[in-house]
């Protein structure tokens, strides 16, 4: 038999069999059990469908990993509609274009990010503005929690897995955003992998460090909640209340970047140790290049944590890999560093090939670069309004598999390992950087003639955008402007988590014979004592 594959299950199936157990800590003190969380979905599925939303309206959330993300999301997802989860590290002009390019209808954004929206209220489509404390916002918000007073009583309208029900914005190469369509079927398969490969079950506290925006929060939103696990929320990270939370709630799951991991090493060394754990056992997984064996080792070691690195992007789940292969590795030997440093082997029912520029597999050999492509059902549906580069996303060197931008090798037994990126990319800290839009910022300085953007080495944020600037005036000694200033005229004008860490003026950048600059030579002088030219973040 055939049951459409619905993400409104995972909280059906909660309610069900957890009903009376805590499903939410929430980051103001109360706890809900699975039975009030989704009454409170309800309330705003029927705030909602009172203001007019229906099957297929978008329905945006702003939201910095508090109980209000799960229930805005639930509530939307209820009535068919598309939840469309916002990065709040973004700025106004960000959420202007967005907002316009998805047809938001309703957005619920927290009190301390509102401000941004109300910035561009005027010049949006969007009709209905709702937060969790009015009082603290300019303009008119609805309260969400009297929204969700109101009635719990509402229509679900018939869904299919094929409709439409999540759109993430993922930087992508280019300035603009591109909406990332992921619908009931991807969203609940990816789901069902994550719970397999990330071992999660009823009894796990998980504590949410990764942000709920990106990609669903990697897909948690669904399996943790489906599995009637207890979701820990935060607003923001701070590795001392991190450590408190682990061990006060036993937390036994998290989601952790490099960064964030990082983070938590330089507060245990500053304290000469801390406890690290509850009662339970804690695994955390982290994804990106490869973390180093020293993170390994003091995670795993002195944290006394089992470390998982997964793999993928916003466009494919986001994840397609594990090196989590524990029959290539005993626990306590050192041999696991060099599984566990690899991206590793596919997710179940997902193939991950590295093919070179004729779409053929490249020889098994660790040695032979190509490109990772990708099949499987968590890979995206399409690009919102994008035809062109949808077609581009599946069809540049192997038709019918999503093109990754990332050249890799691949060992005998299959393990797929990064060298370097194909994309304009910088992922620093887990957040996608674009260098052109980057560049197009500089290039609005009228200071500046040229530039190139590369990522360089931080130990911090795993790499960092770092630009290469070639002054109007041609003086490298005296070029008119202070790097300082540069950094600031793109503060002033993209998010600020995207603006150049460092600024080096240069007479001149490497270029072909058609003028096309040679980003190359930069990452490989920039990256000489690395071992691949890409980061941990």
């Amino acid at each position: 038999m055939e049951k459409p594959l619905l993400v409104t299950d995972f909280l059906d199936r909660a309610r069900r069999h957890y009903g009376g157990q805590e499903a939410v800590v929430a980051t103001t003190g109360e706890r809900y059990t699975y039975e009030e969380l989704g009454e409170r979905a309800d309330g705003y599925s029927a705030a909602l469908a009172a203001r007019g939303v229906v099957k297929g309206d978008r329905v945006a959330v702003l939201d910095p990993n508090t109980h209000y993300h799960l229930e805005a999301a639930y509530g939307a997802m209820q009535l068919g509609a598309v939840h469309t989860p916002l990065n709040y590290r973004l700025v106004p002009a960000d959420y202007e274009y967005i907002l316009n390019d998805a047809g938001v209808k309703v957005v619920y954004a927290d009190h301390a990010y509102a401000e941004k929206i109300e910035a561009v209220r005027e010049d949006v489509p969007t009709e209905t503005f709702v937060t969790n404390d009015p009082e603290k916002v300019e303009g008119e918000w609805l309260s969400f929690d009297d929204l969700v007073a109101e009635s719990t009583d509402y229509d679900r309208p018939e869904m299919a897995e094929d409709d439409l029900i999540t759109i993430n914005y993922t930087s992508g190469t280019t300035g603009d955003p591109k909406g990332v369509c992921r619908t009931h079927r991807t969203e609940t398969l990816h789901a069902y992998l994550v719970t397999s490969h990330q071992n999660i079950s009823d009894d796990d506290v998980y504590l949410w460090t990764l942000p709920m925006f990106h990609v669903n929060g990697w897909g948690h939103l669904y399996a943790v909640t489906g599995a009637g696990a207890k979701h820990v929320c935060t607003r923001g990270v701070d590795a001392e209340w991190i450590f408190d939370t682990v061990r006060e709630e036993d937390v036994s799951y998290l989601c952790a970047a490099p960064t964030v991991l990082n983070m938590l090493m330089d507060h245990y060394d500053d304290r000469g140790g801390v406890e690290t754990a509850g009662d339970a056992p804690v695994r955390a997984a982290t994804a990106g290049a490869a973390p180093p064996e020293a993170t390994i080792r003091t995670v795993e070691d002195e944290f006394g944590w089992y470390l998982m690195h997964v793999y993928g992007a916003t466009e494919t789940g986001p994840l397609i890999t594990t090196s989590d292969a524990r029959r290539f590795f005993e626990d306590d030997s050192d041999d696991r560093f060099a599984v566990k440093k690899q991206q590793g082997i596919g997710y179940l029912g997902t193939d991950v090939r590295v093919v070179d520029e004729d779409g053929e597999d490249v020889a098994p050999d660790g040695q032979t670069v190509g490109e990772i492509v990708v099949r499987g059902n968590q890979v995206m549906d399409r690009y919102w309004n994008k035809p062109e580069e949808t077609e581009e996303a599946f069809t540049d060197r192997l038709e019918g598999y999503y093109h990754m931008g990332d050249l890799a090798v691949v060992d005998e037994d299959g393990f797929v390992t990064i060298q370097d990126r194909k994309k304009d990319i910088i992922i620093s800290g887990g957040e996608n950087i674009s260098s052109i839009e980057l560049e197009d910022t500089l290039f609005d300085h009228e200071a500046v003639g040229d530039v190139a953007v590369i990522p360089m080495p931080s130990e911090e944020w795993g790499e960092s955008p770092k630009a290469f600037v070639v002054p109007a005036n041609g003086d490298v000694s005296d070029p008119g402007v202070t790097a300082e200033e540069l950094i600031d005229f793109t503060r002033e004008r993209i998010a600020t988590y995207k603006a150049p860490k460092e600024i080096a003026f240069v007479a001149e950048l490497p270029k072909t014979a058609t003028g096309k600059i040679q980003k190359y030579e930069l990452r490989e002088e920039e990256w000489a004592d690395e071992d691949r030219m890409v980061g941990q973040g």
